[in-house]
């Protein structure tokens, strides 16, 4: 599996496939219940880590890439994306036809099926404002269903794609519809976004950030009258960015709430240098960050519990 994730850690899948349609979706979970697999969904990987000892049961890569537009409602625009395609090939799809709103995602890497199953963010802007409708895939029982934004119960890296219960098939977003200098100006901002993002953080065998922010509650530092959330601060002023390593495994030199493998990481020196990290945070400011990335394959969490 090391070389389906970013991060180039992880052992073998006991079974893999990555169906390209959802006749080929309901046999793999057909196939699953009768073997009485464990089912573990992977987008392209771009958020997780993967256990050193594999994944057992059957690892499901959903590859259904199709992308269709029609004309909504009051100066809208729907795109349909199936799961498997790649964020940056919808964001192309839909300038394509000058509806706007989803190149503000445009750098961050993943399908569509793990940018719902996440709720992408970047900076205030999230995946949710956009989605409309989706169809998903019971695991027990192979019902194909429709069903609208709002039962995901979508929250901070969070929906309801979290109880394992059900595979995203496919997902409809309300854009903007614009005109053909709007779109020229959405591509300059794509284009913008993603310098911005190369400058800012590290490109390649990295999940992004491993921690989620804090919930206003969970602080008590305030700057300019604000509660400070931001996990990447704190770690900041820890000074380990670039210097603290476990292994292969090092804290990018660009983000201190990023952590990259060197070439020669596995997963337990990535696991152990983030519980390193919790109990920096721990111990100088009495705060644990929970992990933004998803831990696949460990039957016990390596980490502190937040």
């Amino acid at each position: 599996m090391r070389e389906r994730c970013w991060f180039r850690t992880g052992g073998a899948a006991e079974y893999f496939c990555a169906p390209d349609h959802e006749d080929a979706l309901s046999e793999a979970l057909a196939f699953a219940r009768s073997q009485r697999l464990a089912v573990t969904v992977l987008g392209e990987g771009a958020n997780v880590l993967i256990n050193d000892a594999g994944i057992t049961g059957l690892v499901i890569r959903p590859s259904m890439a199709q992308c269709r537009v029609e004309t909504g409602r009051n100066g809208t625009v729907l795109l349909t994306a199936g799961a498997g395609a790649a964020l940056s090939d919808v964001i192309e799809c839909a300038l394509q036809h000058h509806a706007l709103g989803l190149e503000e995602f445009s750098g961050v890497p993943g399908t569509v099926g793990g940018s719902v199953y996440i709720n992408a963010h970047y900076f205030d802007v999230l995946l949710s404002q956009f989605l409309v409708k989706a169809r998903v895939i019971n695991c027990a029982d192979g019902e194909i269903k429709d069903v609208p934004a709002e039962w995901f119960a979508f929250g901070y890296d969070v929906s309801r794609l979290h109880d394992h219960q059900h595979i995203l098939i496919d997902a409809t977003f309300a854009l903007r519809a614009g005109s053909t200098e709007d779109a020229a100006y959405a591509r300059g901002r794509r284009d913008e976004i993603i310098r911005h993002r190369m400058r800012r953080y590290p490109a390649s065998h990295t999940c992004g950030s491993f921690f989620q922010n804090f919930n206003p509650h969970e602080v008590t530092l305030h700057v300019e009258g604000r509660p400070m959330t931001a996990v990447a601060y704190y770690l900041d002023r820890l000074g380990i960015k670039g210097t603290l390593a476990v292994g292969g495994a090092v804290v990018s030199t660009k983000h201190a709430n990023m952590i990259v493998n060197r070439g020669t990481a596995t997963s337990a020196d990535i696991a152990a240098l983030a519980r390193r990290m919790q109990e920096l945070l721990r111990d100088a400011f009495g705060l644990v960050p929970r992990p933004e990335c998803q831990l696949l394959g460990f039957s016990e969490c390596p980490l502190l519990k937040a």
